[in-house]
């Protein structure tokens, strides 16, 4: 009964639990971590919460320590193509025959919990970071909160330092519904005593985290500068300047000093995929960017003209149904010389019809949307459209799309996930 319980293979297993939902608060998470023997608590972690480039920070933060000899974790989400990108080890993927035993482990150890009691997936792929952190004699690990930071499960972690990024409107079923409300979520993931590094904000949200702070005890450095533009850095974008300042002053309020030599190698080197990502795609530049939100499509439109100039894309977009497509497209859509609308890999996917549905997009009349039924459809109709063939393709509006052009791009399974 055993044997046959587990012949389907563990990663299936873990997907499925996706279809658990969201659940937000700490209580199960506490019970599965006790039942691993609390891996948690052998962790140093630097732990890093906010709307938009939280995974940006955690990779820099990550490259720098690593470049300093010292063996790291990071633990971000979502996955793009593959699950083993979410749990890395000294800047490698897990294994997957690594991963593969710890979700049987956690499986074994939930199975005859009742329903109400059952981990979501987030937390326990989180658990399983931690237990393969551990197990694997991480020195110091990096940590993305999922979903705002009070009662996400990543805030089990024992921290050493924090850093919450720029905060926007986003997740508000969970998160509240102003920017100080959501703020105060971000913010629950301070401690007294932790030095916390905070990106700039609007001033709700300033005044919000600034309340919190103090009322915990926890030390604030608030950055005043992006990263000099005379220091290379493997990212795009100036706001990825402030990102590397933010992660700099992070592992450093943690105690660590990188010295020339490895501050400049963990610059220059940190890659994060998905992030204006370059492909050269059949003689034509491919641009990949995950931005998902208002204020990210904005800082997007930002780094193109940082990077290109006045230079037309041809754009191909596709969104979640949570988002505010037509939004994020007027921001867009004056550059664009082309608009291609497409699904996304996900059953939240907003259906391209309604947001193209014969109207302009945001008073932008031109150039008019064209809607595909997937995205290789777009990228083939793209190709035979010879008119403005020169000119780069920008596909943004979800990481799950970015994931779905990766995987073509590489030739890997697409491993889709809601999560």
């Amino acid at each position: 009964m055993m044997d046959s319980l587990f012949e389907e293979r563990p990663l299936d297993w873990l997907m499925a639990t996706q279809s658990r939902g969201v659940h937000p608060g700490l209580h199960r998470m506490e019970r599965l971590l006790a039942a691993l023997g609390n891996p948690e608590k052998r962790l140093r972690c630097l732990h890093v919460a906010g709307t938009n480039g939280k995974g940006s920070i955690c990779a820099v933060a990550e490259s720098l320590l690593r470049s300093m000899g010292l063996r790291t974790g990071l633990y971000t989400s979502p996955h793009l193509v593959q699950f083993s990108e979410r749990i890395r080890i000294n800047g490698e993927n897990a294994a997957d025959a690594t991963i593969d035993e710890a979700i049987t482990r956690l499986r074994k150890i939930t199975e005859s919990w009742i329903e109400v009691d059952q981990p979501t997936f987030f937390e326990l792929v989180t658990a399983l970071a931690f237990d393969l952190f551990d197990r694997e004699g991480c020195e110091v690990v990096v940590v993305e909160t999922g979903l705002g930071g009070r009662l996400d499960a990543t805030n089990m972690a024992p921290k050493i330092a924090c850093a919450i990024t720029p905060i926007a409107l986003d997740h508000s079923e969970w998160l509240g519904e102003t920017l100080a409300e959501i703020a105060r979520e971000k913010a629950g993931i301070l401690r007294e005593g932790v030095p916390a590094v905070i990106a700039p904000q609007v001033d709700e949200s300033a005044a919000a985290l600034s309340a919190v702070a103090e009322k915990v005890g926890a030390p604030c450095e608030w950055v005043q500068a992006p990263l000099p533009v005379e220091i290379p850095l493997g990212l795009h974008g100036s706001h990825q300047r402030w990102n590397a300042a933010v992660a700099l002053a992070m592992i450093r309020g943690a105690g660590f000093d990188p010295s020339p030599e490895a501050l400049a190698t963990g610059l220059r080197e940190v890659c994060w995929p998905g992030r204006f990502q370059r492909f050269d795609f059949h003689g034509v530049e491919l641009i990949l960017d995950g931005a998902h939100n208002l204020h990210a499509i904005r800082q997007l439109a930002v780094t193109w003209s940082e990077v290109y100039g006045e230079r037309p894309f041809r754009l191909i977009f596709g969104a979640l149904a949570d988002k505010d497509p037509k939004a994020m497209l007027s921001e867009l859509m004056p550059m664009a010389s082309q608009v291609s609308l497409v699904p996304v890999a996900s059953p939240r996917s907003l259906d391209p019809s309604k947001i193209a549905d014969g109207e302009s997009v945001a008073g932008c009349s031109h150039p008019v949307p064209k809607v595909y039924g997937s995205l290789l459809e777009a990228l083939k109709g793209i190709q035979q459209h010879d008119s403005d063939s020169e000119a780069p393709i920008l596909l943004t509006g979800s990481l799950f799309l970015v994931g779905e052009a990766l995987s073509l791009l590489s030739g890997e399974v697409f491993l889709p996930r809601s999560q």
